[in-house]
């Protein structure tokens, strides 16, 4: 028999103690997802509501089975894709204003973030006073309110004038595809409490809503879809909405389109001339669909474009 020297056993049991202690149960989760950084004299925080998974295979229209196998393949992506969904909140100095609510309950564990997400960032949903919504889909429109109350009782919404007479109108509904009809429910109970109070705002085509944001139009994903301008010190950002939805795909090859656009061509042509502009001017852009950030900059690469995500900045300086 062996016998284990007195000297060793406050180290064998401190050995004993790190296996212990390394045998701990994993967390699984994330923290709440909050990005900030500046442009111009503006604060701008992405704000992470969650990720939902989508088969790309049976959703990406205007392509091929082997040109998505390969794209994907490229990413090191499967054919169903877990994908970011994204809003952001601008803090101007006179305005506090969110683009976009993300899917609320829409998904179910999926999504439904935002509020966190806004409260780790510092602010309350009290405190934003106007919401921008790109476009009535639910996974952009789907956090404006719970159990019929209002989840941002001081804010104004804003929507396109065409975007709003579509999805809150119910006599749309039998005319529109079937896949789209369940949207007209959602939207009718999502902007319910602002209507009733008074609280949302249409507007025509291209203008400014606040200072410094514009709305200009990007019509063809839904009727009324629109891309927001953030203009400050010499400094632009756009909000892209869902002018694309996979980047390792649309930026390859832009004229892949979604089953979840209404004029897939328009769509197409707005995305093309998205791209163009972005990569030829050098301005940010914001999208929803793109992993959190999802802020960066378009780059032409020939006939195609490609993502510059921003760098990792400990946040904007005093």
């Amino acid at each position: 028999m062996t016998l284990t020297p007195k000297f060793l056993l406050p180290i064998l049991a401190l050995g004993a103690c790190g296996a212990l202690q390394a045998a701990a149960p994993m967390v699984h989760t994330q923290a709440p997802g909050f990005y900030r950084l500046q442009v111009g004299a503006a604060e701008v925080t992405a704000l992470s509501d969650g990720t939902v998974t989508l088969p790309l295979d049976q959703l990406l229209t205007d392509t091929t089975p082997q040109q998505l196998e390969h794209l994907l393949a490229r990413a090191h992506l499967a054919p169903k894709v877990e994908t970011s969904i994204n809003a952001f909140l601008v803090n101007t100095g006179t305005h506090l204003v969110l683009v976009d609510t993300g899917a609320g309950a829409l998904f179910g564990d999926a999504g439904g973030r935002l509020q966190a997400a806004i409260r780790a960032a510092g602010y309350r949903a009290e405190d934003i006073d106007a919401v921008l919504v790109t476009h009535i889909h639910g996974d952009h429109s789907g956090g404006l309110a719970a159990g019929g109350k209002m989840l941002f009782p001081n804010a104004v919404i804003h929507v396109n004038r065409q975007e709003a007479e579509f999805w809150l109108d119910p006599a749309n509904k039998p005319r529109a595809a079937e896949s789209q009809r369940p949207n007209f429910d959602e939207a009718a109970r999502q902007f319910a409490p602002y209507i009733a109070a008074g609280k949302l705002r249409k507007f025509a085509g291209d203008s400014e809503l606040l200072p410094g944001l514009y709305a200009q139009n990007a019509i063809g994903h839904t009727p009324g879809h629109t891309v927001y301008r953030l203009k400050s010190g010499g400094k632009e950002l756009q909000f892209w909405g869902d002018l694309l939805h996979v980047k390792d795909v649309q930026f390859a090859v832009p004229g892949v389109t979604i089953r979840f656009d209404i004029d897939s061509p328009a769509a197409a042509r707005q995305r093309k001339a998205a791209f163009a502009d972005a990569a030829k001017r050098g301005y940010l852009v914001a999208a929803a669909h793109i992993p959190f950030p999802g802020i960066g900059y378009v780059l032409a690469d020939g006939k195609a474009y490609d993502w510059l995500p921003v760098p990792y900045t400990a946040g904007p300086k005093p």
